[in-house]
This record gives structure tokens, sequence and C-alpha cells, in this order.
């Protein structure tokens, strides 16, 4: 996991900020290895994977187009 999906800087106020992203408050640990059954997920818990795999998604678009704009043929001058 890349650090950058779990923490989001939002570009109007440049502080951190949880955009759709892993809540830390909800985390219930990491299994132990006398946990042997298998670990059901709620609805909830896939709704919130959903919109992460969604928010990462939105991410690379967006850092997509800045990068085909950042590095797109300038454009031709008009001849004098």
């Amino acid at each position: 996991m890349i650090l950058r999906e779990l923490f989001y800087i939002d570009a109007s106020t440049r502080h951190v900020a949880n955009d759709m992203r892993y809540n830390p408050t909800r985390d219930q640990g990491a299994l132990k290895k006398s946990d042997t059954r298998k670990v059901r997920l709620s609805l909830q818990q896939i709704n919130e994977l959903r919109k992460g795999s969604e928010a990462h998604i939105l991410e690379q678009e967006t850092e997509l187009a800045f990068i085909n704009k950042m590095y797109a043929k300038p454009p031709v001058a008009p001849a004098a």
C-alpha cells in the first residue's frame, strides 16, 4: 500500500484530510495466531473498500490529466 493512499492533502486548504479513504477509528486491529475463523466482511466494510477504490481511481485520472497537460506539445506559433 502506498502512503498517499492513507493520507489525502486537500488542494484548497493544504491540510491532511480523509477523503473517502482509510478511517483509523474503525480499525479493529490485527488478527492473532489463535484466530482461526475466516473473517467475514460486512456490507459497510465492503462499501468503504469500494469508496476507497473509487477515490484511488479518481486520483489516478486527475494525475494522468495533469501529466498529459504538462507534457503536451506546445502550440505552434503563427508565422509572422
